[in-house]
């Protein structure tokens, strides 16, 4: 078993295709075809799709998880999807969300699944679209949206036993198509069954083309009830099981309050609303009004060479966000920013940094002094580390689309009260604000304005940051110890960082201090931003935790849940821990693994 994903080399990871005469492909590494010669796509309907019985099994569902061993081409997965733009469920008045969670050890580039799946031309809508969302194949977890039809994808590229250590899971159906148990026994040993069991949702089904004994015996060693069915094509025989337990009972939508519209409050409140809950934003004054309210923002990574899995969160973070972003009208100013070396260690560790496998083909470039010159259009004080995925952003293009499904209440909540099974959220006069039945906590360091006996006991500290902008002057995003970001029409430069201040107001000596800064690295840039004009000035107030990671995850109290202390990270994590704390809530798959989880939970500073 390989204990994590990052262990494995690009060229472990390759499938290693060979094609057929007849166009279909085969793994060299397996000597095992991905499909049946006598029709594939009918191969599937019949064994996976009919075998879990789909789209019965979903009729009453709001939401509905399918698991899958074995992505491969995807063509088990597209033809799941073309079954469900056809026939969702009628009763639900969004036609309920499907969820996949598919895992593959050895991926295939998108243009040899496109050639695979052009066998199927009446597939040929809903391939482009998965298709389109197709990953670089990098090892970890790829969250694929496919919002059109209320469906995403989940998919671990890496170990099978260690992705399903990691997925939270539960799943209602199981599609089990690793190559043959003769060829690849990883794929079906004792400890995959038992996490089949483990990740399985009551009454769950499993569906396969093998009949093979070991996958009998350790399905039912774990209460799967196991049937043989007629084979297709030339194969006698397949295997539909499922758990006698019912399926689970309908969960009425869940009304969530999200305190702060920040990127973090504001990613909140599109994840849950995706999810099917009914969301209350409360903001004091207006969306943005903390640190998110900007005119430009760098969504950059944490560059760790030495905590894998760290380093592996802040990458999958990235895809999510850049995925998300960049399907908001105006929303990307720029693509691409250069982290420039600021001292001489950060040569070898960005050169280690560049090397990751955790990374897309070609996402982190090293540049040496004169290539980051060019880029920049005046003498660059090193070389540096060019991130092709990170990006210039405009938060006012993120917040107002993402708050748009979401009741407001302007206000300021003073405290938290239990209410039954849920929460009261109380304003200064102690008037009602709303009640809800869970709360996340999302308003960086406002949460610490909170009083009463259930105000959470959260390690925060605050950092005030100014930051000044001009009309004119423009320059590729570009960051040191300070940063210079275009804003579209002019130039947003700083930042100051100032522990444990909290006042808000701007202030002239810290202009001048960005203006330094500025100058210190880019002097032609800083000449320019000078001749500009007197600058804009802003302050805002980050939240950050002891170990500059974030805080995401559930509180003592039960329906109580944060995500703070992004620090300056936030508009590159906020998108993909919404997404896992919405998961947390209404008890839905998660896109982050569980480790990356348990790492980044409130929990680690509360339990010994």
């Amino acid at each position: 078993m390989i204990d994590d994903p990052r262990e494995q080399s690009p060229d472990d990871a390759s499938p290693q295709l060979v094609w057929a005469e007849d166009g279909s492909p085969r793994s060299g590494r397996f000597g095992d075809v991905y499909f049946s010669k006598d029709d594939g796509l009918a191969e599937t309907r019949a064994v996976f799709l009919d075998g879990c019985g789909l789209p019965q099994a979903w009729a009453d569902r709001a939401a509905f998880t399918v698991a899958e061993l074995g992505f491969g081409t995807g063509l088990n997965i597209v033809a799941l999807l073309d079954l469900w733009r056809r026939a969702r469920p009628a009763h639900q008045k969004d036609g309920g969300r499907l969820h996949v969670f598919s895992i593959e050890g050895f991926p295939l580039t998108r243009d040899e699944a496109a050639r695979a799946l052009s066998a199927w031309p009446e597939l040929a809508e809903t391939a482009a679209a998965v298709l389109a969302v197709w990953p670089q194949g990098a090892p970890g977890f790829h969250r694929l949206d496919l919002p059109q039809w209320n469906a995403a994808i989940d998919l671990a590229v890496g170990d099978a036993e260690w992705a399903l250590e990691q997925w939270s899971g539960p799943a209602d159906a199981w599609f089990l198509d690793g190559f043959s148990p003769a060829l690849n026994p990883g794929m079906w040993s004792p400890e995959i069954m038992a996490l089949i069991a483990a990740r399985s949702a009551p009454g769950a089904r499993v569906a396969t083309f093998t009949v093979a004994g070991a996958v009998r015996r350790g399905l039912a060693d774990h209460g799967f009830i196991v049937e043989k069915k007629p084979g297709h094509g030339r194969k006698r025989e397949r295997l539909e099981a499922h758990l006698p337990s019912p399926p689970p009972s309908p969960v009425p939508p869940r009304h969530v309050a999200v305190v702060g519209a920040g990127i973090a409050g504001a990613s909140v409140a599109r994840a849950l609303i995706a999810g099917g809950a009914r969301v209350t934003v409360i903001e004091p004054e207006r969306p943005g009004a903390g640190g998110s309210g900007f005119p430009a923002a760098l969504v950059t990574p944490r560059l760790d060479a030495g905590d894998a899995l760290i380093a592996g969160f802040h990458a999958q973070a990235l895809e999510r966000a850049r995925a998300l972003y960049s399907a908001l009208p105006g929303a990307v100013i720029a693509e691409g920013v250069l982290q420039l070396e600021q001292a001489p260690r950060d040569a070898a560790r960005f050169d280690k940094i560049a090397a990751q496998d955790l990374w897309p083909v070609e996402a982190m470039t090293r540049m040496d002094a004169e290539a980051a010159s060019d880029r920049l259009g005046e003498a660059a004080p090193s070389g540096g580390l060019l991130m092709q995925g990170a990006m210039a952003l405009r938060p006012s293009a993120v917040l107002e689309p993402w708050l748009a499904g979401a009741e407001r209440r302007t206000a300021r909540v003073a405290a938290l009260l239990p209410q039954g099974d849920g929460w009261r959220l109380i304003d200064a006069d102690g008037a009602v604000i709303v009640e809800a039945d869970a709360v996340v906590l999302a308003a960086g360091w406002g949460t610490a304005a909170l009083k009463g006996d259930t105000r959470p006991d959260l390690p925060l500290a605050p950092v005030a940051g100014q930051a000044d902008w001009v009309e004119g002057p423009v320059t590729p995003p570009v960051a040191w110890g300070g940063y210079a970001v275009p804003t579209g029409t002019g130039l947003l430069f700083g930042a100051t960082h100032d522990r444990g201040q909290t006042d808000l107001a701007p202030t002239a000596e810290a202009s001048a201090r960005n203006l330094a800064t500025l100058a210190a690295a880019l002097p032609a840039l800083a000449a320019r931003t000078e001749a500009a004009g007197p600058s804009q000035s802003r302050k805002a107030v980050r939240a950050t935790t002891p170990d500059r990671l974030p805080l995401c995850g559930g509180l003592a109290s039960s329906g109580l849940y944060a995500l703070t202390g992004l620090g300056s990270r936030g508009f590159c994590v906020a998108p993909l821990l919404a997404e896992d704390l919405a998961a947390q809530i209404l008890n839905r798959p998660a896109p982050l693994p569980r480790a990356a989880r348990q790492r980044l939970s409130p929990a680690r500073f509360t339990d010994g």
